[in-house]
């Protein structure tokens, strides 16, 4: 990339990280410490403002910039991550977040501390939080440091262990200082850039093709070097049954995922009644919607336009692509268009990590003050704030996330979403579903649950190609690889389930009807919600 790429790219970025300190240094100065300003954000959002806050979580730069480049390498098979993130959407929409909502207070804990014992419960259920939230932030580390010190130009090691640096510092800066309320203006601002940007990129694309989507998907077909199979399913996980049951495993992480995800579910607390979380869902769900649909003429664009060998050239993964495209788009690596339009695409891109990232410490950090501390303190402790702790927490998550994006810097994107999503769907859906409906669930049903599913993930991990056996896994020296599938939900997620059953069915307590009902009450009509 040239020298003019890289400096107006920064200069863009710079902006926005100007703009959302600025953000944050006004809110900082406005708030008056409460948990539930920190938590909730005082619970003031409009419907509309809190839906383009939840698209802006949703939207990652694992979607604008790696499901992206799946397509253009893979065609149907890349598509079936856009299918698999927005059919997660529906699930989240229809089976769990205005229950959420109801039921809740802070926390995905709340809901199920409701009618079980408390403490258990809470340090089960923020243990799994933190955990799926350090992975998926992970991943956006991991991200930061490989993709846009790519995108900049800085490719050396050292260029990507202080871009990973710089996100952490920021991140933390963001959630410390402003909380729930700065963390969604973000959210805002960043959604309304992607999702401009997304539109200019497609609306340039049709322009192209004079509008005709046939002749795209046909030429992506020619210059793949696939054919018509390119529109077929089968040209990245149809080789054996291995790689189809791996797929069929990240398909039902993809999908049960998302309903478990701690910092996608406290979106919803931050409206003031259940019936604006409902019209906030109606504005979300068509600005996924229509954002992944751009994704996929995006993706098959970056094939017909730019080709495959470009793109594995500039990033094997096929990360670059949206970049790409948008240079040639824009006229090529020498004009002024192309220069402009590659920057403003690689500062959306940052922009985007910088937002996603704030938005899961956050919810990492209050899974730890709200939940965690909350319930391990002891009455003679110094009695700190759980906003205080949330701040502290704040920091300590950064430098987690940082130590574990510079050691895993290698590894590849999808992988790490992936894993946080199987997580997720293994340890945090199975105690959310059975707490919501089902009349005998116990605490030792909620306990083993989270800990049925969590535990079997992470094993079922350190025993995968990802971590050993293979060259491209995490230590490529050594072979302790038992487990043949890189995701292991199709394994670990109904081991969730089952050991919620089991523990409920193996416990002495009895179901507190009373509790159930009034649960069910709240849950179903709002009545009592906070």
């Amino acid at each position: 990339m040239t020298g003019n790429h890289q400096t107006l790219a920064l200069l863009l970025f710079s902006g926005f990280v100007a703009v959302t300190l600025g953000i944050t240094t006004w809110v900082s100065r406005n708030r008056h410490g409460s948990a539930e300003e920190f938590y909730a954000g005082g619970r003031l959002f409009s419907p509309m403002e809190n839906g383009f806050a939840i698209a802006g979580d949703y939207m990652s730069a694992a979607s604008f910039l790696g499901v992206t480049g799946l397509i253009a390498l893979y065609g149907y098979d890349g598509m079936l991550y856009v299918v698999g993130f927005l059919v997660a959407w529906l699930v989240v929409l229809f089976l769990v977040a205005e229950l959420v909502r109801n039921c809740g207070r802070f926390t995905l804990a709340d809901v199920v501390a409701a009618r079980m014992s408390e403490r258990p419960v809470r340090i089960a259920a923020g243990t799994s939080s933190v955990t799926v939230s350090v992975l998926y932030l992970v991943a956006q580390m991991v991200g930061a440091g490989s993709l846009v010190s790519l995108l900049l130009g800085g490719t050396s090691p050292a260029a990507r262990a202080w871009t990973v640096i710089g996100v952490g510092a920021l991140m933390v800066i963001y959630v410390s200082l402003g909380g729930m309320r700065a963390t969604t203006w973000i959210q805002i601002v960043k959604a309304i850039l992607l999702l401009s940007t997304t539109v200019a990129l497609t609306v340039l694309v049709l322009l192209r093709f004079h509008g005709n989507i046939d002749q795209l998907l046909l030429t992506a077909a020619d210059r793949s070097g696939h054919g018509l199979s390119f529109l077929a399913p089968g040209l990245k996980y149809g080789g054996d049954w291995t790689a189809r049951f791996d797929f069929m495993s990240l398909g039902l992480a993809l999908v049960l995922g998302t309903a478990g995800l701690p910092h996608i579910l406290s979106r919803f607390y931050t409206v003031p009644t259940a019936r604006a979380a409902r019209r906030s869902v109606v504005w979300s769900i068509g600005l996924v919607g229509g954002f992944y649909l751009m994704m996929i003429v995006l993706g098959f664009a970056a094939a017909a336009v730019v080709g495959p060998e470009a793109l594995k050239k500039s990033n094997a993964a096929g990360n670059t692509a949206v970049p790409l495209l948008a240079l040639d788009l824009g006229g090529g690596a020498n004009s002024t268009g192309g220069t402009v339009l590659f920057a403003i695409v690689a500062a959306v891109a940052f922009a985007t990590i910088l937002a996603v990232v704030a938005g899961i410490t956050l919810a990492s950090s209050a899974s730890v003050a709200h939940d965690l501390y909350a319930s391990l303190r002891r009455r003679r402790a110094k009695p700190y704030s759980e906003v205080a702790v949330a701040r502290t927490a704040a920091v300590g998550i950064g430098v987690i996330a940082i130590a574990l994006g510079l050691l895993a810097r290698d590894l590849n994107v999808a992988f790490l979403v992936g894993l946080a999503f199987a997580v997720a769907a293994s340890a945090n859906l199975p105690v959310l579903l059975y707490s919501l409906f089902w009349r005998g669930f116990t605490t030792r049903g909620a306990v083993w649950a989270v800990y049925g599913g969590l535990i079997p993930a992470l094993a079922l991990v350190l025993l995968s190609p990802v971590v050993s056996g293979s060259p491209d896994s995490l230590f490529p020296g050594v072979d302790f690889q038992f487990f043949p599938l890189q995701n292991p939900g199709l394994v670990s997620i109904p081991l969730g389930f089952l050991a919620g059953w089991l523990g409920t069915v193996t416990s002495p307590e009895v179901p507190d009807e009373a509790k159930h009902a009034e649960t069910e009450v709240r849950a179903l009509t709002g009545a009592g919600a906070v």
